[in-house]
């Protein structure tokens, strides 16, 4: 079985959906049809195609995506081809062309199939002449004809049918943002950051016009035009040129108008239906009335040069009318504030002095050139011809920065309007929102002194909020449940803690593992009445009743409801949940450690206590005892297991028991030793993928005669070899029905083999049913990664068959049988004394005070240990003596610790420091006869209450 690459699992945090359209005048607006989150970074180009039914994008998440919204069935977008660097742009030879060209960071031009059929062509443009700087940033394609751009500053033409070079064009100084191609593909027009508008001929390959209208950076180009006459451009200063050629003889004799000036560059201008349309930073989309060039143009004086150029306008008018004036109603008045400079070769609107004897040349010229013509006039500086857009369509603002706090479970963001708001990771909403503020003003707010592993990393580049789960550390945060507020009542023992991982991942498939379950019932009986059929009559084995949808559906559980959506053990006990490795262990003796005082040395032995504590050894490792493994403290009672298979409640770690005091050694090891059950519920709390060796037997065993054996066994032997377990989540229902098939046992009852975590362990979430769930996995090759799956937490049980084949196979064992990959559980080292000696010490002359534990132990159970330790227990517990905590203080830093602060708290916040953290304990006198008494606290020391700073 090969093993997959690496995947992960992302859920997207929103608050609301995309703005409708906002008109500021009276026509009716453009109203949203579709929308879809398609990419998991910006979308850096866009693109039409096959009459406007399918939509292309291009992306920095390496991908090439198509999406045909009017499709009659339900889709989603269907990536055709990946890059290995940042996609830029895309072009099309035609609206019903069956293919699509894109040009990205990685110096490749593809063309890609839209229907599926992958790469058609690639172009390397970095290995021409050695090129370093091959990047494709525009891109253009006119039938067989491709031309693309770059940082090196030359636009390349290209055979699109054979990827061969064509010829290149030189004469831009700065990077290439744009192409635009004729539609006889014998001239091309590029933009760039050089400020600069090149038009270009292809057959003499060379420069023919240069345009200075702009003086900024470039960066779009648009024209509808076959002969590239009419043409659109803006640039980073938010200006919108309209440059129209019609009956002029040259390119000087053009006009060019200002027609709009947005607050921020202009990344996309398009022209339709009278209108312009303009797309910036901002998430908002503005429309534009398109400004006629045919109008008559308003000069300061009627001077006789004013007759003739109005004579001009109205020989170009009538030669090529414009479509937007046809009312009837006369032409607008075209301000001279509006017009701008098109060739460099021309003196508009510069304001240089011409002799007289030119001046008299030019005035025996009937026609002359427009911007020659306009020199003379005294002008003002250039304004656009619309001073608003008269639509705006509203888009999300959105997210540009985030802080995740302490506690892990919540973020900061702020967006592109300057609102911060605070997230809740776990319950995907927004909790509170703080206005237009400064992002680190906010934090110390809402901040808390807390120390959590970090079990997810988040992501805000598509603007909205993303959590991105790894196999290898969305396990690694726990939280006490006495800390997170919980809206559904749960029955929770003391100090148990919820993996938050393991938690999330329950409830964003929680439709999913209700349909595994209903599959599962239906193969159960499928295999019964298979196996009934084989036996010519004997009657099927009783099935297991399993919950209806109805009573155990998640969304419908109420506040007192004790249905739980997965069927309970098979003993019928639900075991409380806990987590393993909370013992307080004595370490090895730091050798850089001082002790000061009349303390032991910490290099000397350790000799065994009659405590409740794991111990080791100083100087080698010795094994535990029976005895050891009976008494210890923190960690999970080993009896745990066989008091649930007695349908007994299993001791709280760290209560008293008087079994487990008095038992014998003998006794201790036949506890300590697992039991081997007969049924997978018995192995669910295995963290393995050892299979139980039988499935829902019981002691008594049906014997077949000698020879069916043999053949049974054959047959299972062969198909033991034929089976291939998927490296997906289907593999683990492969396995689960597997045990179905090879234990089956007709005497016996088929138990189920899906054991998801119960409430007790996972409490009820109730997550938002729009809530993204993507499934993705790496792309080494490229850097990139890609989606494999993408859902709703609505549609997760709906989309189950693309789940099994997508979701990785940790996945499936977590949802369907309850268990996590197994490792290595991070401890804390610390030492700790008494304080000034005024209580015995824990550690007697051949042991050492230098201990570790789980990095999320409390402080009260450090408490709990010291007790323990330095006075008798009683025979008899009080139940209304006082806790340890109550009566024991311990500092830090000369700070007193609050009793839920956690190891890994103390080391990220107050001890502040590298090595053991140091701790000390001492009496605060509420307990009279412990000890030497002052009930005096330390000098100087602050209560840490754990509360915001």
């Amino acid at each position: 079985m090969a093993r997959k690459a690496r995947q992960r699992i992302s859920y997207a945090v929103t608050a609301a959906r995309f703005g409708d359209a906002h008109s500021c005048q009276t026509s009716a607006p453009k109203t949203l049809r579709n929308q879809i989150q398609a990419h998991t970074h910006w979308v850096n180009d866009i693109l039409l195609t096959q009459s406007n039914n399918a939509l292309v994008s291009a992306s920095s998440d390496v991908s090439v995506k198509v999406w045909r919204p009017h499709a009659q069935e339900r889709q989603i977008p269907t990536t055709i081809g990946l890059h290995n660097d940042y996609v830029k742009c895309l072009a099309s030879p035609g609206s019903h062309a069956d293919w699509v060209a894109s040009g990205a960071l990685d110096h490749k031009i593809r063309i890609w199939d839209l229907y599926g059929g992958g790469e058609r062509l690639c172009i390397d443009s970095g290995e021409v002449e050695s090129n370093v700087k091959g990047s494709v940033y525009a891109l253009s394609v006119r039938g067989s004809v491709m031309a693309s751009g770059g940082p090196e500053s030359i636009v390349r033409m290209w055979d699109a049918r054979t990827g061969k070079r064509i010829t290149k064009l030189v004469g831009h100084t700065d990077n290439i943002r744009d192409i635009l191609i004729s539609q006889d593909a014998t001239t091309v027009m590029t933009a760039s950051s050089d400020q600069t508008v090149k038009v270009w001929s292809v057959a003499a390959g060379r420069c023919m016009y240069t345009l200075n209208m702009h003086n900024d950076s470039v960066w779009s180009l648009y024209s509808d035009h076959p002969q590239l006459a009419v043409t659109y451009s803006s640039d980073r200063s938010g200006l919108v040129v309209k440059t129209d050629l019609q009956g002029s003889f040259d390119w000087d004799e053009g006009l060019s108008l200002s027609v709009a000036q947005e607050q921020g560059g202009v990344n996309k201008v398009i022209a339709a239906c009278g209108d312009i349309w303009t797309a910036t930073s901002s998430s908002s989309i503005n429309r534009w009335r398109d400004t006629p060039s045919d109008g008559e143009l308003q000069l300061p004086d009627q001077s006789p040069q004013f007759h003739r150029w109005s004579a001009s306008l109205r020989s170009r008018a009538q030669a090529h009318p414009s479509p937007t004036m046809t009312n009837g109603t006369g032409k607008p008045k075209i301000p001279l504030s509006c017009v701008l400079r098109i060739p460099n070769s021309s003196n508009f609107p510069s304001h240089r002095q011409r002799d007289s004897d030119a001046a008299t040349m030019y005035s025996s010229i009937s026609f002359r050139k427009m911007s020659e013509a306009m020199a003379e006039q005294e002008i003002g500086p250039v304004l656009p011809f619309q001073d608003l857009p008269t639509e705006t369509i509203q888009g999300q603002h959105g997210l540009i920065k985030h802080i995740t706090l302490n506690d892990k479970r919540r973020v900061l963001t702020l967006d592109t309007a300057g609102d911060v708001v605070l997230w809740d990771l776990l319950k995907c909403i927004p909790v509170q929102s703080f206005g237009k503020r400064h992002l680190d003003e906010v934090v110390p707010e809402v901040n808390t002194m807390e120390s959590v592993a970090a079990w997810c990393s988040v992501d805000t580049r598509t603007g909205k909020l993303a959590c991105i789960l790894e196999e290898n550390n969305c396990f690694d945060a726990e939280m006490y449940a006495d800390e997170l507020s919980l809206e559904h009542t749960v029955e929770l023992r003391d100090d148990q803690r919820i993996n938050l991982g393991k938690w999330i991942l329950r409830y964003l498939f929680a439709s999913l593992i209700e349909e595994e379950i209903i599959r599962d019932d239906v193969y159960r009986r499928q295999l019964q009445q298979k196996h009934s059929r084989k036996r010519q009559g004997a009657p099927a084995p009783h099935l297991t009743q399993l919950p209806s949808p109805q009573a155990a559906s998640w969304q419908n559980l109420q506040e007192n409801d004790d249905t739980l959506i997965t069927p309970r053990a098979p003993n019928g006990v639900s075991v409380p949940a806990f987590t393993p490795g909370m013992a307080i262990g004595v370490a090895t003796p730091h050798p850089s450690f001082a002790m000061n005082g009349t303390n032991p040395p910490l290099n000397e032995t350790t000799t065994d206590q009659a405590s409740n504590l794991e111990k080791t050894s100083s100087n080698q490792s010795q094994p535990r005892s029976s005895t050891d493994k009976a008494k210890d403290y923190f960690s999970a009672n080993p009896n745990a297991q066989a008091a649930s298979d007695h349908g007994e409640r299993p001791p709280t770690p760290g209560e008293d028991s008087s079994e487990a005091s008095t038992q014998s050694p003998v006794d201790g090891e036949k506890e300590d030793k697992p039991k081997e059950g007969n049924s997978l519920f018995g192995k669910r709390f295995r963290m393995n993928m050892n299979f139980p060796k039988k499935l829902g037997r019981t002691s008594v065993e049906v014997k077949q005669p000698v020879a069916d054996e043999k053949a049974e066994e054959s047959d299972k032997s062969e198909e033991k070899e034929e089976r291939v377990i998927e490296d997906n989540l289907l593999g683990t229902i492969q396995r689960i029905r597997y045990e179905y098939d090879e234990f089956y046992d007709p005497n016996q009852p088929l138990m189920t083999g899906i054991f998801p975590s119960s409430r007790n362990e996972t409490p009820l979430l109730d997550l938002p049913p729009s809530t993204t769930i993507i499934i993705q996995e790496d792309r080494p090759d490229s850097g990139g990664v890609t989606d494999l799956y993408r859902g709703t937490v609505f549609s997760a049980g709906q989309d189950a068959d693309q789940i099994e084949k997508s979701a990785p196979i940790w996945l499936g064992d977590l949802l369907l049988r309850n268990q996590t990959p197994s490792k290595e559980i991070s401890k804390v080292s610390f030492v700790l004394m008494p304080f000034q000696d005024l209580l015995p010490s824990i550690a007697s002359d051949k042991e050492n005070s230098r201990l570790n534990a789980n990095r999320m132990l409390r402080a009260k159970k450090i408490c709990a240990y010291v007790a323990e330790r330095i006075e008798p227990q009683p025979e008899r517990p009080d139940p209304n003596a006082l806790k340890p905590e109550e009566y024991l203080d311990l500092y830090c830093q000369d700070k007193l610790v609050s009793p839920d602060t956690t190891l890994a708290t103390l080391r990220a916040h107050i001890w502040k420091m590298g090595g053991d953290v140091l701790l000390y304990y001492k009496s605060n006198g509420r307990k009279p006869g412990l000890g030497k008494l002052t009930g005096k606290p330390i000098e100087g020391a602050k209560v840490d209450e754990g509360v915001p700073f």
